[in-house]
């Protein structure tokens, strides 16, 4: 189940929060974590029972962590606890993608392939193995104490707002609110979580899936086949469908759990704007960042050590960020290729770059974010190494593929919405929209009249069947 879909939006949601909101405090956890394995069963049956027994083997070993007085058995049950997760993760991601290379090099010699049946992914593994290991790693730490209910461990886990897409929550960011919420439980949350909700499913409906029909299109296209005009167009859309699906889907987690009490933590803040390869992963999927840089970077050394061997924990984190979001050499070139640039700001262009100015920065930050994008849309290396070669004249000025008017309006409206932030009215129009706790009485009427607008519009092109790809079913 989506958030984008009929069921949800129209059943789903609608029953959850009226019963949510009419139950008494003692019974709301509980009702949750019933609707949240609900929600999980719907799309994935078969991994319900995989999570769920996950879920118990690490509540009892994180349990044994916080137990033991010993440093070596604290550290051994922390061992087993990532072991398992990453474990888990390795099988059901990465399982296909190590024995297709090995049948590979097995042709390439001459021997047979191994025999072997594919390995279905569960939806949303790559979130919630992140936030099992944050719970495993704070309790270990003593930063946050552990749950003393096994439900509330797995509500912790499986609240369905941010299950299946993030943003990925950390255990000591929202420890407090899985026993009491009650200080967020208000009107104006509630109110401003639909609103947020709304934006989100805006971002989504309106803006991200008329662009991914186009973007489609040109990735079917043969690599020798698309001109200069058509190269760059297709990842322009594509870069700003990306953004506009991805963000969408963390307001409307972001949205969802503030009206039933929850804060979430912010997963995007304007990337496109950013002057350096190094800002940008500070505003894209910030909660990755975030995770990357406190559970792997700093244990590496973080800057604590010399300046090779930062850069060399840099390129590794970038590398397995890159391997993270998908079982493919696309994915591994995408990461290794941020990386490289991450090193390069460190290295010298965040200094070099200040005589240039802001614009210039951001178009040129703008232009390796698209390249890179290139590797993460194609579903082979090959192919990607091609369309970029496209990109800069390998094949000529061909004709352009056929645009529609709604495709070029959507393209307008996607590049104001992803550069408002660099003028002083569009980043006090968005901290209007995104940071407020309440607004005053005529505030939440224009602003519930455009919400229900937006809703209206969204509502009808889920309601036509309208073109909606998933794309979080490749994580």
């Amino acid at each position: 189940m989506v958030f984008s879909s009929s069921i949800f939006l129209f059943w789903f949601l609608p029953i959850f929060l009226g019963i949510y909101f009419l139950i008494d405090r003692r019974y709301k956890n509980a009702f949750a974590l019933l609707a949240s394995l609900l929600f999980y069963g719907f799309g994935s049956p078969k991994f319900l029972i995989v999570l769920l027994l996950s879920i118990i083997i690490d509540f009892f070993l994180v349990r044994q962590i916080d137990k033991s007085t010993e440093p070596k058995r604290r550290k051994l049950f922390l061992v087993f606890s990532v072991i398992l997760n990453i474990g888990l993760l390795a099988y059901f991601k990465y399982a296909n993608f190590f024995v297709d290379n090995f049948n590979a090099l097995l042709a390439a010699f001459g021997a047979n392939p191994i025999k072997w049946t594919k390995v279905v992914l569960p939806i949303g593994i790559s979130f919630f193995t992140f936030q099992k290991m944050s719970y495993s790693v704070d309790v270990y730490r003593k930063t946050s104490a552990p749950l003393q209910s096994i439900a509330d461990y797995a509500l912790f886990i499986m609240l369905f707002p941010q299950l299946i897409a993030g943003p990925i929550v950390r255990y000591n960011e929202i420890a407090a609110q899985i026993t009491d919420r009650k200080a967020n439980e208000t009107i104006d949350n509630r109110i401003l979580g639909f609103y947020r909700f709304v934006i989100g499913l805006s971002k989504k409906m309106l803006i991200a899936n008329i662009l991914a029909e186009y973007v489609d299109q040109v990735f079917a296209m043969p690599a020798n086949e698309i001109g200069i005009g058509t190269a760059w167009l297709g990842i322009l859309a594509y870069t700003f469908q990306i953004y506009f699906d991805f963000s969408g889907y963390s307001d409307m987690a972001i949205g969802i759990g503030r009206m039933i009490g929850f804060k979430f933590p912010e997963n995007f803040n304007n990337p496109y704007i950013s002057q350096s390869v190094s800002e940008f992963w500070k505003r894209w999927h910030i909660t990755l960042g975030s995770w990357m840089m406190d559970y792997l970077y700093i244990p590496l050394g973080g800057n604590r050590i010399s300046k090779r061997r930062t850069y060399l924990n840099l390129w590794i984190v970038f590398f397995l960020s890159g391997l993270w979001h998908g079982a493919a050499w696309t994915f591994v070139a995408w990461g290794a290729f941020h990386g490289l640039f991450i090193v390069m700001d460190k290295m010298f262009w965040l200094k070099a770059s200040k005589t240039i100015g802001k614009v210039p920065r951001v178009v040129i930050t703008f232009v390796i974010v698209m390249i890179g994008w290139v590797m993460f849309r194609a579903d082979t290396l090959s192919y990607a190494m091609h369309y970029i070669g496209s990109m800069f004249g390998a094949n000529g000025n061909l004709p352009v593929t056929n645009v529609s008017l709604q495709f070029i309006f959507t393209l307008i409206v996607a590049a104001l919405f992803s550069f408002f932030g660099l003028t002083k009215a569009g980043d006090n129009a968005l901290d209007f929209f995104f940071n407020r706790k309440e607004y005053n009485a005529s505030q939440y009427v224009w602003v519930g009249l455009l919400m229900i607008v937006l809703l209206v519009l969204s509502a009808s092109f889920i309601l036509k069947g309208s073109f909606n790809p998933f794309i979080y079913f490749r994580f």
